[in-house]
């Protein structure tokens, strides 16, 4: 796991994971607590961005959808790091970083 861990809301009543947080379950109502996730997932979706908002981010970058392995459909936001854009595909394998990108944002990675 990385040495940064990504923590994401449990539900330890039917072992439900919630995200964004919501500060109880959606499924039974149970209390959530905030535990690290494997940090492994898969791109579900992505976009390119070319314009340079913040000039403190070199263009052009990966915002992406990164659906964790924990459950189907618990996707984080992130930008995808050490590739080039135009290699980044739906589906592709990806795993967290342990640093984080600007704005707190979580970085994922291609699994090699």
């Amino acid at each position: 796991m990385s040495t940064s861990p990504l923590l994401v809301e449990h539900c330890d009543s039917c072992a439900h994971w919630v995200h964004p947080a919501a500060g109880e379950c959606r499924d039974c109502g149970g209390p959530l607590t905030a535990k690290p996730v494997s940090g492994q997932g898969t791109v579900f979706t992505y976009t390119v961005n070319y314009h340079p908002y913040n000039p403190e981010i070199p263009t052009p970058y990966v915002i992406a959808l990164v659906e964790l392995a924990e459950q189907s459909g618990l996707r984080v936001a992130a930008n995808i790091v050490d590739c080039e854009p135009d290699s980044v595909t739906c589906g592709m394998p990806v795993a967290l970083r342990p640093e984080r990108g600007t704005g707190g944002a979580p970085l994922f990675a291609p699994v090699a």
